[in-house]
């Protein structure tokens, strides 16, 4: 009895901990859209996104994120507007030329939609939400769009996965005496964004679930966890170097700020990714006080790329942590112009 007293507490801090963040997205930098709803239909075609993430491999009830993503473009005129916008034979497609002839695009809306599963042990969090944005022109080379998503997220607590008695009995009094196995609370989520982006940088300003949520889990009087759904706020930046004819050299940056979270409220991440023409790229990243990241990807023709990454963390969890596995898989329909980079980078 006294070890189950012990693991109460533990389980129950972990659980709180847990309902107050989102999950970690190591390849963000090519699917910005999955933190800021501003980039529904930034591209010419239809971005369908699928992703898996395995965190701390080796350890029990480790995190597992996965998402879908689609977003496309509404009455959107393509921005090669010239014969000298199309590609010349035998040129890079994103070398000098391209770029010394980039120009906005016309304004436009766009659509989109996004789910995302995040299994933590017994918790899991399911969220939906669809996506709106409206892209305008300020200048020949510069456009800025804003969008807001809005959802529901449902949280759930499987109580089979807990048997702190040691008897095999998941009605233990400790946990409530219902005959639900699983326990399940759905709350509204709504966010916002902004997107600056031109052919040398971007900038990015976006807050997913603005509006605070209580959340609470009882059965039969016996309150298993509290905690909120709070603020997550994200804010985002690159610049594009053009090293040679065929590679460029894209240095990001993100600070993402947690409203009380349990660590640090404030969270800067630095990314590299290096491009060879629109074929392949490789990458890696730093998240303060988390980890390391080394990242790679490639076009598979024009409707098909991949990207992998490995994350190592730093934190005590290295001794018994294989690391983060993280799959990336794009499809972009209806690429009528052959695009293979994503126009956000």
């Amino acid at each position: 009895m006294k070890k189950t007293i012990l693991l109460i507490p533990v389980w129950l801090v972990s659980v709180a901990a847990i309902a107050q963040q989102r999950p970690h997205y190591t390849q963000y930098i090519l699917n910005n859209y999955i933190l800021n709803p501003a980039l529904s239909g930034i591209e010419n075609y239809v971005d369908l996104k699928i992703s898996t993430r395995d965190q701390w491999v080796g350890l029990t009830g480790a995190p597992r994120t996965s998402y879908f993503s689609i977003q496309g473009p509404i009455g959107k005129k393509d921005y090669r507007t010239s014969s000298t916008s199309f590609q010349i034979p035998g040129e890079n497609p994103r070398g000098r030329y391209y770029w010394e002839n980039y120009t906005a695009a016309e304004p436009h809306h766009g659509i989109g939609l996004t789910m995302v599963n995040d299994r933590t042990g017994s918790f899991n969090r399911f969220t939906i939400n669809a996506t709106y944005a409206y892209h305008l022109g300020l200048s020949p080379t510069m456009n800025l769009s804003a969008g807001f998503s809005g959802g529901i997220t449902n949280i759930s607590i499987d109580r089979t996965k807990h048997d702190f008695s040691g008897t095999g009995d998941i009605y233990d009094p400790a946990t409530g005496t219902s005959i639900n196995k699983e326990l399940n609370k759905i709350r509204p989520d709504l966010g916002f964004g902004m997107w600056l982006y031109t052919k040398n940088y971007f900038i990015g300003l976006s807050a997913q679930q603005i509006i605070p949520q209580k959340l609470s889990f009882v059965d039969d009087a016996a309150i298993l966890t509290k905690g909120r759904l709070v603020p997550h706020m994200f804010l985002s930046g690159g610049y594009r170097f053009l090293l040679t004819d065929d590679i460029n050299a894209i240095p990001s940056v993100m600070l993402k700020y947690v409203q009380n979270s349990s660590k640090n409220d404030f969270q800067p991440e630095l990314n590299l990714k290096f491009q060879y023409q629109d074929l392949f790229w490789l990458g890696g990243s730093y998240r303060y006080e988390d980890g390391y990241a080394a990242m790679g990807g490639l076009n598979i023709g024009n409707t098909f790329n991949v990207g992998y990454a490995y994350d190592f963390t730093t934190t005590a969890l290295n001794t018994v942590s294989k690391g983060t596995h993280e799959i990336l898989v794009g499809f972009l329909l209806g690429n009528k112009y052959s695009e293979k980079c994503p126009r956000c980078w």
